[in-house]
């Protein structure tokens, strides 16, 4: 297994997280559940932000419980893309490569590469307020691809965006994923529309994941009560037409 999380456990005043959980290399897995569940903390006890009080984090098979977050072979996106509003698109994607920008061959060549696959080079000159919300969210990814990491963590980034926005940066990711062979976990309060990017999904209640398996069939057949009305909430109260 590519990610290995053995019994991973994490408190919070009274409120305890306690996951076991594997992924393949290549895979997409989503992890959905109600807000408070977990799905970010674990996020952030995988990227290094936060610290596991017991369990084994393995990616690749090495454990990296006691690796700084820059030495973990991840890359994480949130909702909000941390974009520098001083500096153009071409530097802000830059710093995945350099914090100070001193950018060697092989780093302008990455650059390229990611701009050119997230279709921005036309305006790697622009700052990201005069850009649209969705390709201040591509520069975001690219950021995220010049740092050439395997496992790839979104936690709702593109929550903000429109249907038909959401639905485009789905498609790149997807198709980013399989050109660079990337491991990734996306958090979503959207697993319907999530589902045609992310082969697995576990839902997270509490702390624990209550189901994790192939997403078509998590979605179409839940085996919780909790499961099921997560689902009817999230038809009642978001929009998934594009």
């Amino acid at each position: 297994m590519f990610l290995e999380l053995d019994d991973v456990e994490f408190s919070l005043g009274h409120w305890r997280l306690q996951v076991s959980l594997c992924l393949e290399q290549g895979q997409c897995l989503a992890l959905i559940g109600p807000s408070g569940a977990g799905k970010s903390t674990l996020l952030s006890l995988i990227a290094g932000f936060e610290t596991p009080s017991r369990g084994t984090i393995r990616i690749n098979g090495d454990p990296v419980n006691q690796l700084d977050p820059a030495f973990r072979p991840v890359t994480m996106m949130f909702q909000e893309n941390n974009l520098f509003n001083h500096l153009n698109l071409y530097d802000n994607i830059a710093l995945g490569c350099h914090p100070g920008l001193k950018l060697s061959s092989s780093d302008k060549d990455r650059i390229h590469i990611a701009m050119t696959a997230t279709e921005l080079t036309a305006i790697a000159t622009r700052l990201p307020a005069d850009v649209s919300g969705g390709e201040r969210q591509r520069a975001a990814l690219a950021r995220c691809l010049v740092q050439d990491r395997p496992l790839l963590l979104l936690d709702e980034p593109f929550a903000s965006l429109d249907p038909r926005l959401r639905h485009q940066m789905h498609a790149l990711v997807d198709s980013l994923r399989k050109a660079n062979e990337l491991t990734v976990i996306v958090v979503t309060h959207l697993p319907n529309e999530i589902a045609p990017l992310a082969e697995t999904t576990a839902f997270m209640h509490d702390g624990r994941v209550l189901e994790h398996g192939p997403t078509v069939e998590l979605l179409a057949d839940p085996q919780h009560a909790e499961l099921n009305r997560y689902l009817e909430f999230t038809q009642a109260h978001y929009t998934y037409d594009f």
